[in-house]
């Protein structure tokens, strides 16, 4: 199974707007390198608590695609806050598995499933269109780098 990555994005916080950037770098028990996520990850790190596995978020571009023509909206594909934007791969089935993302290795945790915060801020029917399609949360097991383009297999 091989996917292809259409897109990346971080954000330096929570509420900061996302930036869409051309390649990014991937730390093991981390996040990607400018992301909220490896900024707590090093918090916590450096505080001896343990991290989340919640490293990287991933969503399917024919998902996004399939809300957006659906709900004929004008929303672009940052606004649903996931990390990696991906097309040609079943994220669904990476849940439990490990995979690489460019040359980073990476295992699914779980789900993304879309939440409250979420609906509120892109669209109402993200809650009951987006469930199981909402992407997977990933965690980085190798460093590496991808860039848009890069293959998921």
């Amino acid at each position: 199974m091989t996917g292809k990555v259409e897109a990346i994005y971080i954000a330096q916080s929570r509420r900061d707007a996302v930036k869409q950037v051309d390649s990014a770098i991937l730390k093991a028990g981390r996040g990607i390198v400018g992301d909220r996520y490896h900024t707590n990850a090093e918090k916590l790190i450096d505080a001896d608590s343990v991290v989340p596995d919640n490293h990287l978020t991933l969503i399917a571009k024919e998902e996004l695609d399939d809300f957006l023509s659906t709900h004929e909206s004008n929303l672009d594909y940052g606004d649903f806050r996931r990390n990696i934007i991906t097309s040609g791969i079943d994220l669904n089935a990476l849940v439990g598995k490990e995979f690489s993302v460019g040359d980073a290795i990476c295992r699914g945790t779980e789900l993304c499933e879309p939440c409250a915060p979420l609906s509120r801020l892109v669209h109402p029917a993200v809650l009951p269109d987006l469930v199981h399609k909402a992407g997977l949360r990933a965690v980085i097991v190798k460093d590496g780098e991808v860039e848009v383009g890069g293959e998921i297999t």
